[in-house]
């Protein structure tokens, strides 16, 4: 089997093993690159989704330190909690 003259070349052997080294070998290849990219978008989604959480949470709790009538509706409905002169009666839906 006879190789093409231009595939004994110095530089092209060295440009293909270069290339294969880059390509599959190195920390950096391709395959490497497309996982980190994935990863970035994903924690670049995360990242708007916990903002608009924040902003939700505070939204929510300037309406309840806005008024007391909304704090202990909230306290009520979230905690359990009463007066000491209420009964609680929990219904439970299946």
């Amino acid at each position: 089997m006879k190789l093409p003259k231009f595939t004994r070349n110095f530089y092209f052997l060295f440009s293909f093993f270069f290339l294969v080294w880059m390509l599959f070998i190195d920390t950096n290849d391709f395959y490497t690159q497309y996982k980190l990219n994935q990863k970035r978008k994903n924690l670049e989604n995360q990242v708007e989704y916990y903002q608009q959480k924040i902003v939700e949470v505070n939204q929510d709790r300037d309406e309840l330190f806005s008024s007391d009538k909304r704090l202990e509706k909230y306290a009520r409905e979230k905690y359990l909690m009463k007066k000491e002169t209420e009964d609680l009666f929990i219904v439970v839906e299946e």
